[in-house]
């Protein structure tokens, strides 16, 4: 009895042991099983956290850079099976920040195209009223005076014509065909070291009305850049190079050049694109290139700048396509398909017009200083003196040079321009 109760209580251990053993080899199972579960779920859970950081820190700004119009490259995601899981946040971000930047965009500049007007308008009054007073003054003093504000002021209106075509206006009135050299000479009078500028011979060819206002406020802009980018002492040349669809004018400077980096950038602005946001024009703005671009986009020309000018610095090429371009016109032709070119933008310090009652001086500045010549002697032979010459005729031929040549000369619109669809 004893050894069979012995017997049922070895087996009844036995199978308790059995069955402690299925029990902990399953937990065991379970165990393992949960534990890989745990470090799918943790390595899925820090693979999201890096996704989100790397979305946030670097894809997020990158985005928002490259709406703002700048040549920057979006990173893709680490893991291209998160990609769709951000999706909606990439499109919620983008149409946001483009609502915004418009929004913006619109309004600085619907902002400064007012505030251009009002300079604008200000600016047609003082050039009226210093074409009054040099048209008036006869005193060689007071004229060098007001040709030099005359000069200043043009800059003025060149600044300002220049940002109002970047907010969105026309550059002007539609002018008369002009020659490319009176084109040239245009510009040229528009900038602070207007003596620097080595302006080619006349050209036989001239740019159509339409086109006139828009290439001398490009050249204008060249013309500025390459002078405040090189020495005092040297001086920008500017060349007409020919071409089988149309005439490229070439202007070299003798400056510093210009990096790689300004290089691209220079390309990307020229191409049109950089008159979308005036936000992005840097503090103070370099409106330049940007201004330039827009006009040659609107107007069918192209400009270009490198690093291939024969003096060191950077050589700018304005092409302008046979459908800019004409045949001027002779003074002593007429022709009823042509316009004749209207007299030259002068320069701010012109050579006044011969008249016998006075010589050709110079201040220290280059400014023009009359001085009368004696009158002559009285005639023997007739017993009369000649006739007396009033004070004002002095100046009567400065003053027909001035009053022919203003019309030329003349760039900022009025008013009443601002809506010209040229």
């Amino acid at each position: 009895m004893d050894q069979q109760a012995l017997a049922v209580a070895f087996w009844f251990v036995l199978a308790a042991l059995l069955l402690l053993l299925v029990l902990l080899l399953r937990q065991w199972r379970v165990t393992a099983r949960l534990r890989t579960r745990s470090g799918a779920v943790e390595g899925e859970l820090q693979a999201r956290t890096e996704e989100d950081r790397h979305l946030v820190q670097a894809r997020l700004p990158a985005l928002v850079e490259s709406l703002n119009h700048r040549p920057v490259e979006v990173p893709g995601p680490l893991r291209e099976e998160l990609a769709e899981v951000h999706r909606p946040v990439f499109d919620l971000v983008a149409e946001s920040v483009q609502q915004t930047t418009s929004s913006v965009e619109t309004s600085a500049r619907a902002t400064l195209k007012a505030m251009m007007r009002t300079v604008q308008n200000l600016a047609n009054e003082q050039q009226l009223a210093i074409s009054t007073m040099e048209e008036r003054h006869d005193d060689p003093e007071v004229l060098a005076d007001l040709l030099k504000i005359d000069h200043a002021n043009s800059q003025l209106a060149r600044r300002a014509q220049a940002t109002a075509v970047l907010c969105g206006s026309w550059p002007g009135q539609q002018r008369s065909v002009s020659t490319l050299t009176d084109v040239v000479r245009g510009a040229t009078s528009r900038i602070r070291d207007y003596r620097r500028v080595q302006i080619p011979a006349q050209a036989d060819v001239a740019v159509i009305s339409r086109a006139v206002e828009p290439v001398v406020l490009t050249v204008a802009e060249l013309l500025d850049n390459g002078a405040r980018h090189s020495q005092p002492s040297t001086s920008v040349e500017v060349n007409f190079g020919q071409a089988h669809n149309g005439i490229a004018i070439v202007i070299d400077d003798a400056g510093v050049g210009m990096t790689l980096e300004a290089l691209q950038r220079a390309e990307w602005l020229l191409t049109g694109q950089g008159g979308h946001d005036i936000n992005r024009l840097g503090d103070p703005p370099r409106i330049g290139f940007a201004v330039i671009g827009v006009l040659a986009a609107r107007y069918g020309f192209t400009v270009s700048v490198d690093t291939r000018s024969p003096y060191g610095g950077v050589r700018a090429v304005v092409f302008l396509p046979n459908a800019l371009l004409t045949r001027a016109v002779p003074p002593t032709e007429t022709s009823p398909a042509l316009t004749p070119p209207s007299p030259a933008p002068r320069p701010a310090v012109p050579a006044p017009a011969d008249t016998p009652a006075q010589e050709l001086e110079r201040t220290p500045n280059g400014l023009p200083r009359r001085r009368r010549r004696q009158p002559a002697l009285p005639n023997s032979e007739a017993g009369t003196p000649p006739p007396n010459r009033p004070v004002d005729r002095a100046s009567t031929g400065l003053a027909a040079w001035q009053r022919g040549t203003r019309a030329g000369r003349e760039s900022t619109p009025s008013p009443a321009a601002e809506g010209n669809t040229q």
